[in-house]
């Protein structure tokens, strides 16, 4: 039995695409019960469709996708981003979904989820916060049978990457993204912090691409994605599940700010006792990482993918 029940929320993205693969690669530690998606990186219609389309690509086209909330809490439209390319990943060739999504409403999959499986759950946000506020807010009995939410957002100490202030997961939708910090389900963040220290290199790129053409799909992914080095955002969330030794953090409390645009996004965590001011720390933000022990779990784990397609 694996060590951790996984809903993988996300907005597939070339890092999603990755975290999405990392997983799948290993079943050990990581159960993979569903995917849902939501607006982000690309629209709902294109983050369902990717998310199926990498699923297809590693063979498992077992594990449901559930589309979800098409924009954020409190706005008439949804964002995106064209880092990852006009489709999101890159625009690199990629198998037709060799099956279809699911009928029932992301937020409905995770309350029903949560509800039958009571404690067991760790919900996995990678992209805006949306369809996990929403479940919250629709039946806030969820939240104490929730295992815990580990989630990829936020700049605690550092600049973010969509304004000054602000990463892009919390900026697209900060209202869902207090809904969800302030719930007082058992979290850890992966923000800009940590994540901008999980590179990747050319020749790491190169060697990785010889395993198999699968891992040569990726690492064009990879290479598609954002600088000469790109960042590993999404897959430090799976990385963390794996094996919570590569990175290292602080407690802290932290809240969104939401109410102007020059803040919109902005984490505030407070980790030293004068600014908590008696307040009990709500969640684990990681600040470091041990980036070439990273790498290596990337190398080895996605290394084992073709062998366990052929063992599905």
């Amino acid at each position: 039995m694996a060590l951790h029940k996984i809903i993988l929320d996300c907005d597939p993205g070339v890092d999603d695409a990755i975290a999405i693969l990392l997983a799948l690669a290993s079943p050990q530690e990581i159960e993979l019960l569903g995917i849902t998606t939501v607006a982000g990186n690309v629209p709902l219609e294109r983050t369902a469709y990717n998310a199926r389309r990498i699923l297809t690509l590693a063979g498992r086209e077992d594990i449901p996708v559930y589309a979800g909330c098409s924009r954020p809490m409190l706005e008439a439209k949804g964002w995106e981003s064209k880092v990852h390319g006009n489709d999101g990943l890159g625009n690199v060739s990629l198998p037709e979904p060799g099956f279809g999504l699911q009928t029932q409403h992301a937020v409905d999959y995770i309350i029903h989820t949560v509800h039958a499986e009571p404690g067991q759950v760790t919900l996995c946000p990678i992209g805006p916060m949306t369809n996990i506020a929403l479940a919250i807010i629709k039946d806030p009995s969820i939240v104490p049978k929730i295992k815990q939410l580990v989630f990829m957002g936020g700049a605690a100490f550092c600049q973010g990457n969509v304004s000054p202030v602000a990463e892009f997961n919390i900026y697209v939708d900060p209202w869902a993204a207090q809904v969800v910090l302030s719930a007082g389900i058992p979290q850890v963040m992966f923000g800009l912090d940590v994540t901008l220290q999980a590179k990747i290199n050319a020749p790491y790129l190169e060697e990785l691409q010889q395993v198999s053409p699968l891992l040569e799909t990726a690492c064009a992914m990879m290479r598609s994605y954002g600088a000469s080095d790109p960042c590993l955002h999404d897959p430090c969330v799976i990385a963390w599940l794996i094996n919570p030794n590569l990175f290292t953090g602080v407690a802290g409390r932290v809240s969104v700010s939401y109410q102007d645009d020059i803040h919109r996004g902005q984490t505030l965590v407070a980790v030293k006792s004068r600014h908590l001011q008696d307040l009990a720390t709500n969640i684990e933000v990681m600040t470091d990482v041990d980036n070439p022990a990273l790498l290596a779990l990337l190398a080895e784990r996605l290394s084992l993918l073709p062998s366990l397609i052929l063992s599905y």
